[in-house]
């Protein structure tokens, strides 16, 4: 059992002056260094074009390349670094992965099953100055995000399927960053989901303020909408793209939805998420698919919860309230984890 640490980072201004801080806050970490060893390890069979992905990002997301040009003006890498690193444009280190999602009546909750090692370690509360929405989530990938809710109430995570028959598009964790970006509800977020090119398959969970809320099944080739309130890592309209072993996931959908009925509260949804007793939270580390930390938000009244690692009250942040103009009084979340893997912040 090791503890470990996500720092919270508040920013209040133009995208380029946030890829500006953010770089300065990673220059202070060994997360960069840690993403140039991956890379490494993973060179890309194909070179970057520089233009395409210029081009694509002044089709869909222009503030988040002026987001990219801040990091590059501290960090004086080459674009192609930048984009390599923080673009996720056709590149992508992923692999097979957990994560399990509940939408209760007002709530969303998730449990984030992966990697030690590709964890960033930073939550970042964001209002922009310069165009899009104000967001609140933990980073990943430093630019992308694993979940989050924006100032519109519209709260999102997403859902590992497969990788298979990749193709040009954007990658999980810069999707979710559009979706929060960009979308008030969620007609919008399935608009955005339909119009933009997807790298890989994966379910994104949606829920917004008026309470709508569904889970859209995406690949590189099609799209489709279903109305549930449960997700693990398997398809439930395009089985046709799922992965050969679904096993594990159909048996953990199957406890979340012994466990879970329809109108119980958020903080027992949280516990039962967050407790290993009940089966959802996972210790799989070595395998890609443990629990790093349980996150749910309240579209209505913008607050967001947090927790690291297992069996722990969350921290509630009141992001309507920091919206307004008050400053948080927690810098950092910290939490108890069963592995011995390095996250790549520490």
């Amino acid at each position: 059992m090791q503890q470990v640490t996500s720092d919270i980072m508040t920013f209040r201004g133009s995208h380029f002056d946030l890829g500006v801080a953010t770089a300065k806050w990673l220059q202070q970490t060994p997360l960069l260094s840690n993403r140039q060893q991956e890379w490494k390890k993973r060179i890309p069979r194909f070179d970057i074009d520089i233009n395409e992905t210029y081009q694509i990002y002044q089709t869909y997301a222009p503030q988040i390349w002026d987001e990219l040009m801040g990091l590059q003006s501290v960090l004086k890498l080459p674009t192609r670094q930048i984009i390599l690193n923080f673009g996720h444009f056709r590149f992508t280190d992923l692999k097979e992965s957990g994560c399990t999602v509940f939408q209760g009546q007002d709530y969303l909750v998730r449990n984030y099953d992966y990697h030690p090692a590709t964890y960033d370690g930073r939550y970042l509360l964001y209002q922009p100055t310069d165009g899009g929405l104000a967001q609140i989530g933990p980073t990943s990938r430093v630019t992308g995000r694993m979940d989050g809710m924006n100032e519109a109430g519209l709260a999102m995570a997403y859902n590992f399927m497969h990788r298979k028959h990749p193709a040009n598009g954007f990658v999980c964790y810069m999707i979710g960053r559009l979706i929060l970006e960009y979308c008030n509800n969620v007609t919008e977020a399935i608009q955005l989901l339909k119009n933009i090119p997807h790298r890989s398959s994966f379910s994104y969970i949606l829920m917004d303020k008026e309470l709508n809320h569904v889970i859209v099944e995406v690949t590189p080739r099609s799209i489709e909408v279903r109305h549930d309130v449960f997700c693990t890592n398997h398809f439930e309209i395009l089985t046709h793209e799922n992965r050969n072993y679904t096993k594990e996931s159909t048996e953990r959908l199957a406890r979340v939805m012994k466990q879970t009925p329809e109108h119980i509260d958020m903080h027992t949804a949280f516990k039962i998420f967050n407790d290993p007793q009940y089966e959802i939270y996972s210790k799989l580390f070595r395998s890609w698919s443990g629990t790093i930390h349980t996150s749910m938000y309240h579209p209505q009244s913008l607050t967001a919860y947090m927790t690291l690692g297992e069996n722990k009250p969350p921290e509630m942040i009141d992001f309507n309230s920091w919206l307004e103009g008050n400053d948080l009084s927690i810098s950092h979340f910290t939490g108890f984890i069963d592995t011995d893997l390095t996250f790549a912040n520490m």
